[in-house]
């Protein structure tokens, strides 16, 4: 796969006839699109009654200067795995930097140092991740699963995670409301 063809930076959203119920209303952000697979964060579900500190604590972590903001359902592969999505002010040699979106880190570096407070201005919390396998991802999205846009700070790090969904699709004038679960064939 060429780099111009990579989704990496970039948000994959869930079509409403999505079949695999664990997507329903999905945004995965991509962080990594190659001829390899691929691999996203899901950005839409809280996990319910967990929070960042309660993460920290469990990992024999001061929270200190950390918020104890929400932590993502990033996906059904891994769910015990954390991955922290950041700006790209903060970065170790494990980073994974996703086109002009974000970077990727999951080391216990970026909890110490989000709560020493010299981590990244911005970040958001997730446990577990979505995968493909080589061609998988492209075959979905011939099978009309998935609309990709293009990745905006301004969903990852200010829309609350809820929202995420309906948000992407009215930033590109599409009522989701009004999309339809299943695809006509001429």
């Amino acid at each position: 796969m060429s780099e111009s063809v990579s989704l990496a930076g970039r948000f994959l959203l869930a079509m409403p006839g999505m079949g695999d119920p664990r997507f329903r209303r999905s945004v995965n952000a991509m962080m990594i699109h190659d001829e390899q697979g691929a691999l996203g964060i899901g950005l839409g579900k809280p996990c319910e009654g967990l929070g960042f500190h309660t993460v920290l604590e469990d990992l024999d972590i001061d929270p200190g200067h950390a918020p104890d903001c929400y932590v993502l359902d990033g996906g059904p592969v891994e769910p015990d795995h954390g991955f922290v999505l950041h700006s790209t002010d903060w970065h170790s040699d494990e980073t994974i930097i996703a086109g002009n979106l974000c970077g990727l880190t999951a080391s216990m570096e970026i909890l110490r140092a989000i709560a020493e407070g010299k981590g990244p201005r911005r970040f958001v919390v997730a446990l577990g991740y979505a995968g493909w396998s080589s061609g998988q991802l492209e075959g979905e999205l011939q099978q009309h699963g998935w609309q990709v846009l293009d990745g905006e700070e301004a969903i990852l790090y200010d829309t609350r995670p809820r929202l995420r969904w309906s948000t992407c699709w009215r930033r590109v004038g599409i009522d989701p409301a009004l999309l339809a679960g299943e695809t006509g064939r001429a």
